[in-house]
């Protein structure tokens, strides 16, 4: 029974590929200038980042200050057809929300 246990501990670093004996070593901590310089490249990114996303954020706010402008010039043709004395319709009180939630959106995205 004992030479049964020797045998099976004797195998065992090969069944085992050998990791009971060479633990895995922790990874070794990086220098400080490795860490400042990861630090500032991280920086970077998320300054270019940043940077990306404003300017998408321009060409939104400025594509939908143009689409405003079309939409206030529409409703004051309308407006202007129309008799001030009849009520107006409703398809100018629609395009009169529209251009508010519109210019409310612009105003979101432009105070950030």
């Amino acid at each position: 029974m004992l030479g049964i246990f020797a045998a099976s501990l004797a195998l065992l670093p090969a069944v085992t590929g050998g990791a009971a004996q060479n633990p895995p070593r922790p990874p070794q901590p990086q220098n400080d200038d490795q860490n400042a310089k990861d630090d500032e490249d991280q920086a970077a990114r998320l300054k270019a980042a940043s940077k990306v996303a404003l300017q998408e954020n321009d060409k939104s706010i400025k594509k939908s200050v143009e689409k405003l402008f079309q939409l206030a010039s529409e409703l004051k043709a309308e407006v202007d057809k129309t008799d001030s004395a009849q009520v107006l319709s409703l398809a100018m009180v629609k395009k009169a929300e529209e251009i508010e939630k519109l210019a409310k959106d612009i105003k979101s995205r432009a105070k950030g």
